[in-house]
């Protein structure tokens, strides 16, 4: 998804937290929140779903979603798509993770019943306006999540799949995958996902 600037609504830029949540109950569309300012999120129903970029995205979505479902069946976790919105009490973001895997009950932020913490993984599909967001800054915040043990990243205009896993010293490990026979591995979970089922029907070329 794409961040733009701070938005300004009802003559202001900062806002409460409970103000943030009120603006979006009433909103159309999805805004991040983060140290009082306000963003608005692009990537999901937008003209980037006209472009091929799009395209792949929601293919890959689909695909990835459904077999994380599929794999996860009968276990404690459970993937959870974009409309599920993510706190982090640590840094004060509220987001929309593309797909977030909770193992246990869903746990509520402290400061909203509509808002979850404590996300085991955390995928983002990258577009061509959300790259740098996604594998910069946007880790750098997910990584205040202790609950967090895996941050995936998967292109849509290449095959790579990109993996950070938390070791055993409490450091962040990266693999990545970028080849159709490559297995996506998923420790946390103990899920296995064939690379080439993740990019079944995309017009991604095979490297």
């Amino acid at each position: 998804m794409e961040i733009h600037e701070p938005i300004v609504a009802y003559g202001k830029k900062n806002f409460t937290v409970q103000e943030y949540l009120e603006f979006e109950r009433t909103s159309t569309e999805k805004h991040e929140f983060y140290k009082g300012e306000i963003f608005r999120m692009h990537g999901h129903g937008d003209l980037l779903a006209m472009s091929g970029a799009g395209i792949n995205h929601n293919i890959i979505f689909s695909n990835l979603f459904t077999g994380l479902g599929f794999r996860l069946k009968g276990k404690s976790c459970q993937p959870y798509g974009p409309d599920l919105r993510i706190n982090i009490p640590e840094n004060t973001l509220y987001t929309y993770p593309d797909i977030s895997v909770v193992c246990g009950d869903l746990q509520l932020s402290p400061e909203d019943e509509d808002s979850f913490v404590k996300p085991t993984i955390l995928i983002e599909i990258l577009s061509p306006s959300t790259r740098s967001y996604d594998q910069g800054e946007k880790f750098r915040l997910y990584r205040d999540i202790q609950a967090l043990k895996e941050y995936v990243i998967v292109d849509t205009e290449i095959i790579r799949i990109a993996v950070c896993r938390i070791n055993e010293k409490g450091h962040w490990e990266l693999e990545e995958y970028k080849l159709l026979t490559d297995q996506l591995v998923l420790a946390s979970v103990d899920v296995v996902i064939p690379v080439s089922e993740i990019y079944e029907r995309t017009k991604i070329p095979a490297q």
